[in-house]
């Protein structure tokens, strides 16, 4: 397996350059770059400019944009409220704001009200939330023409993956990763543990460093930043773990877990790692746009990818509202008491007749 991440143009994606890019990239390393995007990387960084404002405001006021009443899926999360689901309970050292910037469906706000909740927005930042929405719509795009590239690539009718997206809970962050002190430089601590994503495709338009006084910066450390973990192969049980630093102008596209149970395991869900730099006081903004299924769309593998050994793997077929929702509860933002959504809610019917 070549170390060299594919780059897929989305300027030419019907190519067979771009299948064999996609079939590659997200089949072995669950991760491709991609150019000829048309999101705009200025806007991007001027919308981090409103950001660092934003986050720089006081936990008290910040405090008030939290929304833990829908586990956090809008608005402000809090430092330390997030873990991945093997991360041994270390939580993610970051804050972040959600939003969704698509236009929901909103028939499952009855039956998934956090998950498809409305926005929220801190009082009077007008150009935070226009910027936030028009860079979350520019790229979601993104996200639909890729996965038109990759049902092509994999011989599937074009829009078999976009269509099932349409009126689905896509959901974007923008975050801000802490500055480790002295104390913790060289420790545990990570910006973000090793996990999946538990979406159909995640994009990541590219990130910007700030230095202990608050400056923007290059990286300040070779080491920081994304590590992915390879298909497991003979000679590489475990992966390997490879340095994402995309080109000048690209922007990251990870798989997420519901295009590899969609795809019977051929595209593998990226398992990534943030690291923080190896000196004190440097900070790094993201910001990352999670495509979804619909939530009564099915998660089970297509037909052409149907083997005994796939359906062991990924059964039995749930809905991807169900799928979801698990997850949740398995990260720590939704309580446990959200699983008694699932299934038959009536047996109190019964208990107060027979009473």
């Amino acid at each position: 397996m070549s170390e060299e991440i594919p780059v897929v143009d989305l300027s030419d994606a019907s190519s067979a350059a771009s299948a064999e890019a996609i079939l590659k990239g997200f089949g072995d390393f669950g991760l491709v770059y991609v150019k000829g995007h048309g999101v705009d990387i200025d806007r991007l960084h001027r919308f981090y400019d409103l950001l660092i404002a934003l986050f720089g405001k006081p936990e008290a006021e910040k405090q008030a944009w939290a929304r833990p009443d829908i586990w956090y899926q809008r608005g402000w999360t809090p430092p330390n409220t997030e873990q991945a689901v093997v991360a041994g309970g270390q939580p993610d050292f970051k804050e972040c704001y959600f939003a969704a910037p698509m236009e929901l469906d909103a028939r499952l706000g009855l039956m998934f009200p956090e998950i498809y909740s409305e926005n929220s927005w801190p009082e009077g930042a007008d150009d935070f939330r226009d910027e936030y929405l028009a860079l979350g719509r520019s790229v979601h795009q993104v996200g639909l023409d890729l996965l038109r590239v990759c049902a092509t690539a994999l011989d599937l009718p074009a829009e078999i993956f976009a269509d099932g997206t349409k009126g689905g809970p896509h959901v974007t962050r923008a975050l801000r990763y802490l500055a480790l002190d002295e104390s913790q430089v060289g420790g545990d601590i990570v910006w973000g543990e090793e996990h999946t994503d538990f979406n159909l495709v995640t994009l990541l338009p590219g990130g910007r460093f700030f230095d202990p006084s608050g400056q923007p910066c290059g990286r300040p450390d070779p080491d920081a930043g994304l590590y992915l973990r390879t298909r497991p192969t003979a000679a590489h049980p475990k992966g390997r773990m490879v340095h994402g630093r995309p080109p000048p102008g690209c922007i990251v596209a990870q798989v997420g877990q519901q295009l590899e149970i969609l795809t019977g395991g051929t595209m593998l869900a990226t398992p990534h790692v943030i690291t923080a730099p190896k000196a004190p006081g440097y900070t790094r903004t993201a910001f990352a746009h999670f495509v979804h299924l619909h939530s009564e769309q099915r998660l089970f593998p297509h037909d052409k990818f149907l083997t005994d050994d796939v359906m062991r793997a990924y059964g039995p077929p749930v809905l991807a509202g169900t799928y979801g929702l698990k997850t949740l509860v398995d990260i720590g933002l939704a309580p446990k008491s959200a699983l008694d959504k699932l299934g038959y809610h009536h047996y109190d019917r019964l208990a107060d007749a027979r009473s």
